[in-house]
């Protein structure tokens, strides 16, 4: 069961591991040097291959897209195998979502909660954000009911702007930079002044990670089978969603 649930099709998301074979040497070359020619500027992580033949899964970040080994077709979009209805571009956008958030460093978090609680969830917040206040405000509670929170900073007006910081990514800069993090964060949401720090923190680079991951506001839950949940969710409905996850 998951907070926003498909409903039209009894699809299920089982692993996708199968999808994710590596590419032959040459194949890897091919699909490479065709896309630094069209495509620059996209960085690629991997090639894969899919179980459609000639078709070519190239993985950037957390994302991918679709192409042929000549480069001239590119598709964005999901690939179901009706067969077995299994959702295989879901699948492995959960794979890739999952392995990049089992790798980040807890160090450059704000965490409340410890690992003993059976729950966890990341949260990409923004300071100044109504209803990321009102989660940071039922943070006890979200303790209570099992729940870890781990905050990466996502400020929603973004880091720069005509050629210095923003205002809210300032200001989760000096959170990130405060000598007690915990407490800064919370006077910070309940608008209280909080000391300007620079330190090299960092708040740019999990605000690329939030956008990476799909990030199109605060606060934005992310599981930890990579599953993102846009929005504030009450502690005892989070708790009851994680439950039911883990059945």
């Amino acid at each position: 069961m998951r907070l926003i649930t498909l409903g039209v099709m009894a699809i299920t998301l089982l692993s996708s591991a199968v999808m994710a074979q590596p590419a032959s040497t040459e194949a890897d070359k091919a699909v490479r040097a065709a896309l630094a020619a069209k495509l620059p500027i996209l960085t690629i992580d991997e090639v894969n291959t899919t179980p459609i033949n000639g078709l070519y899964e190239v993985v950037y970040g957390t994302n991918l897209i679709y192409v042929t080994s000549d480069g001239r077709f590119l598709m964005r979009g999901d690939i179901v195998d009706l067969e077995s209805r299994e959702l295989l571009t879901e699948n492995r956008k959960r794979d890739l979502k999952q392995a990049k958030l089992a790798s980040l460093n807890e160090d450059d978090m704000i965490i409340y909660g410890d690992k003993s609680l059976p729950y966890q969830v990341t949260v990409f917040t923004d300071i100044d954000c109504g209803y990321c206040r009102k989660l940071h405000s039922q943070i006890k509670e979200y303790n209570e009911e099992g729940i870890r929170i781990r905050y990466l900073a996502y400020p929603r007006s973004g880091i720069m702007r005509d050629g210095k910081m923003t205002e809210s990514a300032a200001l989760a800069e000096s959170v990130w930079c405060a000598d007690d993090k915990h407490a800064a964060l919370t006077d910070a949401k309940a608008g209280k002044d909080v000391p300007m720090k620079s330190c090299g923190s960092p708040v740019a680079a999990q605000y690329e990670l939030g956008q990476d991951f799909g990030v199109t506001g605060t606060p934005a839950l992310l599981f930890n089978d990579g599953e993102l949940v846009p929005g504030y969710v009450p502690p005892k409905r989070l708790a009851a969603a994680l439950k039911a996850q883990k059945k």
